[in-house]
């Protein structure tokens, strides 16, 4: 079963993600592996460089401050980008998911509704927090102005339009109840895969 782990940014997706993988569910973490793909697969590197010029890269490195800086505040850019990146991350996780030995997998992943691939997924599971709270969690891990935080959540579509869509929502404010929230979903996963 292909579990999707979403949530706007500063919501605690990659701490939820840590719980399920602590209870031995294989995660992948659509971040990580892309900008692994942006810096190793020559294609990709070629594609990035024609849309973001010769600055996407810096001592053949991944420049990501100047790729966030780029797109940031260019939806049209953005848009191009994850077109670009999207479909080799979702290959690659394929070939990881059937490689795995496990009733279910679990791939974090932050904008799956905005590229319209929430139907690739059996089920999904969405992580919230108040939006104080997660401009506080992200000003403190990126050292990012509130400013800059507020425009990454505006390429991100709201809370309430991505619960629509999703099977679980996780409110991710006090970690302990959230710990227990996640065993319980994990018990839920399991019964669900051993049926299908």
């Amino acid at each position: 079963m292909i579990v999707a782990l979403t949530g706007g940014i500063g919501s605690g997706k990659t701490t939820i993600a840590k719980m399920f993988a602590n209870l031995g569910v294989p995660v992948y973490n659509s971040d990580q592996w892309a900008k692994k793909l942006m810096g190793s697969s020559k294609k990709l590197k070629t594609a990035i460089t024609q849309l973001l010029g010769e600055n996407a890269y810096s001592n053949k490195e991944l420049n990501k401050k100047y790729i966030s800086q780029a797109v940031f505040n260019n939806k049209i850019l953005l848009q191009k980008l994850n077109e670009i990146v999207h479909p080799p991350v979702r290959e690659h996780f394929s070939t990881w998911a059937s490689g795995q030995n496990a009733s279910y997998v679990i791939q974090e992943a932050a904008i799956i509704f905005e590229n319209n691939g929430y139907e690739f997924y059996d089920k999904i599971i969405l992580v919230t927090a108040p939006i104080k709270l997660r401009i506080e969690r992200v000003v403190a891990r990126d050292g990012a102005s509130e400013e800059e935080v507020l425009a990454r959540m505006n390429n991100q579509w709201s809370d309430k339009k991505k619960m629509a869509l999703s099977d679980f929502v996780i409110e991710n404010i006090d970690l302990t109840t959230t710990q227990i929230e996640v065993e319980n979903l994990h018990n839920v996963l399991l019964n669900l895969s051993a049926q299908s």
